[in-house]
């Protein structure tokens, strides 16, 4: 072969590889994540699970907390029911809803306290005992469900008749066993036998011991109040404390080895369940990591926005505010959208710090397995409400909140 056949041959060859080397270059640039982070504080927990469509995160985040519990009091890995506290609830949900002539908020939503109450009034079940799919599905799908008991209670609140008969609340029965399963009575976990109440004393856990916390100055702090919030039809008090209280109460429970349920709103701008993370980008001072303040400053307001919350690069966030959590919420900008559970403290390239929060949409859409990582002012900004182990707060705090 001639010298100008070989090297034909070799720029053939090189220009064959060009595309191939441009897409593994891309991919790689693709796989790369705007936020890289170091893990400070990860708190054992159990697994991810999957609420699918059932709008039951209340349960699952909750129910999640108490897991986690058990593992740092030394009970080890339990999963619990979701659906046997689900169907409690209901129950109780479509008698006071009637009672109160329709003006409840009755739906597949609800709280931190409902999972506490149902555990004392009803004791709980592993999940092997009660995984509520008796419909055939594998997976939770509540849209039938949550719409045939909408219209029963719908239904009922009417009347018809001029007065209850004294079987409605039988027919709502018949409706959540047929679709979750009747509650067991008894059931056999590890080779020993339990009803729901006795294996709940056998968890050996204290619904007392659990403080429900907030940060509003529509109500005096360091008092309780009832949480203005639709899903909150138990009307049950919470503890009300300063935000910077708030703050502190979260990373000192994480610090010393304790998780914190979270219910906060998820339907931001800055909230991306595809990129993991959840941000509040100072508009006014963005401080984009990599981008010259020339290139910034020649962008228009619409091209701006774009960049802020494109999550290519770390970006400067809000100092958050009293008055401006007060704000959001008073203007329904942070509704009481979703429960969660932060079960630990990192920090990113820049040493900003985040919570690592589980969630409860399964392992996929999320680059970090069912987890999101969501910054300090987020968490600042857009928290409705947490619950803690009374031992996890701070003792000066604990203290004007009156908690022994």
């Amino acid at each position: 072969m001639r010298n100008s056949q070989k090297i034909a041959l070799i720029a053939l060859a090189f220009m064959m590889s060009i595309p191939a080397f441009a897409g593994k270059k891309k991919d790689k640039e693709e796989d790369k994540k705007a936020y890289e982070f170091t893990m400070v504080k990860d708190i054992p927990t159990t697994g991810v699970r999957n609420q699918n469509r059932s709008g039951t995160c209340w349960s699952f985040s909750t129910n999640s907390f108490l897991e986690t519990e058990l593992i740092r009091t030394g009970k080890g890995e339990i999963n619990l029911s979701e659906m046997f506290v689900v169907r409690n609830t209901y129950s109780e949900k479509a008698e006071r809803t009637v009672r109160w002539h329709g003006n409840l908020n009755f739906g597949g939503g609800g709280a931190f306290h409902d999972v506490f109450w149902v555990f004392d009034n009803f004791g709980a079940v592993p999940e092997e005992a009660y995984a509520g799919l008796e419909y055939g599905e594998d997976k939770h799908v509540h849209g039938e469900l949550d719409a045939l008991l909408d219209g029963y209670v719908e239904t009922v609140i009417k009347n018809k008749n001029r007065k209850l008969t004294p079987v409605w609340h039988k027919g709502l029965d018949g409706i959540l066993n047929a679709y979750l399963g009747e509650i067991p009575e008894e059931f056999e976990y590890n080779g020993v036998k339990y009803s729901p109440k006795s294996f709940a004393e056998s968890l050996e856990l204290d619904m007392s011991d659990y403080i429900e916390i907030g940060s509003y100055t529509h109500h005096d702090f360091y008092d309780t109040f009832i949480l203005e919030v639709p899903d909150n039809w138990m009307l049950d008090e919470i503890n009300n404390v300063p935000l910077e209280d708030m703050m502190a109460i979260i990373e000192n429970a994480i610090n010393n080895g304790y998780s914190v349920a979270w219910g906060a709103d998820v339907s931001e701008k800055g909230f991306s369940w595809k990129n993991g993370v959840a941000i509040v980008p100072d508009e006014d001072n963005p401080e984009i990591a990599g981008m010259e303040s020339d290139k910034w400053q020649n962008l228009d307001a619409k091209e701006k926005k774009a960049k802020l919350y494109s999550f290519d690069e770390p970006v400067n966030e809000k100092e958050i505010t009293q008055e401006m959590r007060q704000a959001e919420f008073d203007n329904y900008k942070t509704t009481d959208d979703h429960g969660m559970l932060i079960t630990g403290i990192a920090k990113d390239q820049r040493g900003e710090m985040f919570f690592k929060v589980k969630n409860s949409w399964s392992t996929k859409g999320s680059p970090y397995e069912g987890y999101f990582f969501a910054s300090k002012p987020f968490v600042a900004l857009k928290t409705i409400d947490i619950v803690v182990h009374k031992d996890a707060i701070p003792q000066a705090i604990k203290d004007k909140m009156g908690i022994k």
